[in-house]
């Protein structure tokens, strides 16, 4: 394993590098967060394609691929409309507003409290974005290298806090695009051949593994309805994506160059749950189906190739979790500091540091936490959950309140909560429930609150 872990750290320093390079181009306040809203074509795809897919993408579509199959693939499938959807029908309103986060629509449409009430959600949705991130470098690292895990976890995420830190959007930016293209190469032209070539092609695979694995609906419908519930809506109103979408030079390249990042994204699910069926077929045993990935790189690659995909599968994750540190750290100084201060500050230094202190957090929160899809169904559930109605509310429906979104947002948050811890994070009842329980209390409490002053529209 030595060759590998020499690739890993080039790889690695390399994402350092780049940090340190795009904390030269991170002048002011509007570079640090949204890259100077410059973004062409070619960066805008690779960001938008490497922040979405990381860690649950990665190992967890591996590990959708070999307990289900084909259908295993839903899951980056509704991530991928996600973002078509946002960049094909929001992202022109939204750059119209050049605004920093979410939160600022609630706050145009109600009113200050409704914008401070929802960045708690929405923060909490970020940080766990980074944990689930940075938790799948942690196991992925303990698998290959033998490392203890929490060694792995601050070695991998420390490299992803510096980077983030120093140098916000832009270092963002640059390592996403060299990641994209190291895990395009790594995990569709190496991964993926080699290990249909290790089972014997096409034929032989579909001869070893029953029919139900290359059904679309193996998995269940209800669990790909609650995929589309979950992620689809959830990509629409994140934090961590709208960042993003505030990068591009205009709603041209968002258009074309968004709508191929979910397609990319579509692709990147098939090629996954392709590689957990190959793994089923050569490690049919597998004692924890959580390390499939892992296992099938360990047992199908050779030295330095290993490396190579390995690095790959971090890319992923790393871009991620970059992502989910900055939207929550974006969120604290645009939105929770604020309360607490009284005023707005655009400091690079205060960013720097409300950066590095989340970044401990999201280490710590990823010491404790040990499975990474119910990582990521946790801050979905908590989001969708309590910000969908009102954020959707705010956009098309005069009459919503502030009263009636604060209600929803609680209710719904608490609500996905109680079901989360009632029936785990993988049940559908905590996103079911939620979204109902939602848009009641947000129909009801707007039409018994008084008639909100005209105001010009969220988007």
């Amino acid at each position: 394993m030595a060759l590998d872990l020499i690739v890993v750290l080039i790889y690695a320093a390399g994402m350092l590098w780049l940090g340190w390079y795009g904390m030269r181009r991170a002048k002011t306040h509007e570079d640090y967060l949204v890259a100077g809203r410059n973004l062409g074509p070619a960066f805008y795809m690779g960001t938008m394609a490497a922040t979405v897919l990381g860690g649950a993408s990665t190992v967890g579509t591996v590990r959708l691929g070999y307990v289900h199959g084909i259908s295993g693939f839903w899951l980056c499938a509704a991530l991928g409309a996600g973002i078509i959807a946002l960049n094909l029908f929001l992202a022109k309103p939204l750059l119209k507003l050049r605004i920093f986060t979410v939160t600022q629509v609630l706050e145009r449409r109600y009113n200050p409290m409704a914008r401070q009430a929802s960045a708690v959600i929405m923060f909490a949705y970020a940080l766990m974005i980074g944990v689930v991130s940075t938790l799948a470098i942690g196991t992925v690292m303990q698998v290959l290298f033998g490392l203890p895990f929490w060694v792995s976890v601050l070695l991998g995420g420390g490299v992803v806090v510096i980077y983030s830190t120093i140098g916000g959007m832009w270092s963002l930016t640059l390592t996403d695009i060299v990641q994209f293209i190291i895990k395009t190469v790594g995990l569709m032209f190496i991964l993926l051949p080699i290990c249909l070539h290790r089972v014997g092609g096409w034929d032989e695979l579909v001869a070893k593994l029953p029919a139900t694995a290359f059904s679309f609906h193996t998995i269940g419908y209800d669990t790909i309805i609650t995929y589309f519930l979950i992620y689809f809506f959830g990509i629409l109103i994140g934090q961590d994506i709208w960042q993003r979408v505030f990068t591009a030079r205009d709603d041209k390249v968002t258009k074309y160059a968004g709508t191929a990042a979910g397609v990319y994204c579509v692709i990147y699910g098939l090629v996954g749950a392709l590689i957990g069926m190959c793994a089923k077929v050569l490690l049919p045993d597998l004692d924890n189906v959580n390390n499939a990935f892992a296992a099938i790189v360990q047992a199908s690659l050779p030295d330095g190739i290993r490396g190579l995909v390995i690095a790959a599968a971090l890319a992923a994750m790393m871009s991620t979790a970059s992502a989910g540190l900055l939207a929550a750290s974006t969120t604290i100084t645009e939105d929770l500091l604020p309360i607490v201060t009284g005023q707005r500050s655009t400091r690079l230094s205060l960013n720097r540091i409300c950066t590095l202190l989340t970044g401990l957090l999201v280490l710590a929160i990823a010491l404790v936490v040990n499975d990474v899809i119910s990582a990521l169904t946790l801050a979905y559930n908590l989001l969708v959950g309590g910000m969908l109605i009102p954020l959707i509310g705010a956009i098309y429906w005069k009459r919503a309140t502030t009263a009636g979104a604060i209600t929803s947002m609680a209710l719904g948050f608490i609500t996905a909560l109680v079901f989360m811890l009632k029936d785990g994070f993988d049940a559908n009842t905590p996103i079911y429930y939620s979204l109902a329980i939602g848009l009641v209390s947000f129909i009801v409490v707007s039409l018994l609150s008084p008639r909100p002053a005209p105001v010009a529209d969220a988007a």
